[in-house]
């Protein structure tokens, strides 16, 4: 059965039939770090509403380096290493990189820019869509699932 979101590798699958919660192009210090792009689609869902098929598949390991006690955890396939998710230790997200956790962005295309700091030395992005310095200010974060 197809799903609306479908994404992850051929040994753990990811799906969601609800829409995302948000999405946002994310010019944060950990992203660039952990992608390597100088700015990374990033695409929330409830925690729920993001299963995985394959659970026991997946490698975790803190998403930020600097706070490794933090609430999102990098998740990867344990066989491959393709990055699959980011899970929120919360309960409260699990959020999506769909160009490199193998996921249409064209489905869920970014709303806005956020976490942009203009001390960083990169041009302020001008291609219409809001800037915020965190996310956009109408984000409410859900209650754990």
């Amino acid at each position: 059965m197809a799903h609306n979101y479908e994404g992850g590798c051929e040994h753990v699958r990811v799906h969601s039939d609800n829409e995302p919660l948000d999405s946002h192009t994310c010019h944060c210090s950990i992203c660039k770090n952990v992608t390597g792009q100088l700015s990374t689609h990033v695409v929330f869902f409830k925690h729920g509403d993001l299963v995985v098929d394959n659970p026991d598949g997946l490698k975790r390991q803190p998403f930020n380096a600097q706070n490794p006690d933090g609430p999102l955890e990098l998740c990867t396939c344990a066989t491959c290493g393709s990055p699959i998710m980011l899970d929120d230790k919360q309960r409260r997200i699990r959020a999506i990189v769909p160009n490199l956790m193998g996921f249409d962005p064209a489905k869920m295309p970014p709303t806005y820019h956020a976490f942009f700091d203009p001390a960083a030395g990169n041009p302020k992005p001008n291609d219409g869509r809001p800037v915020y310095e965190g996310l956009q200010p109408d984000f409410v974060w859900p209650n754990p699932a």
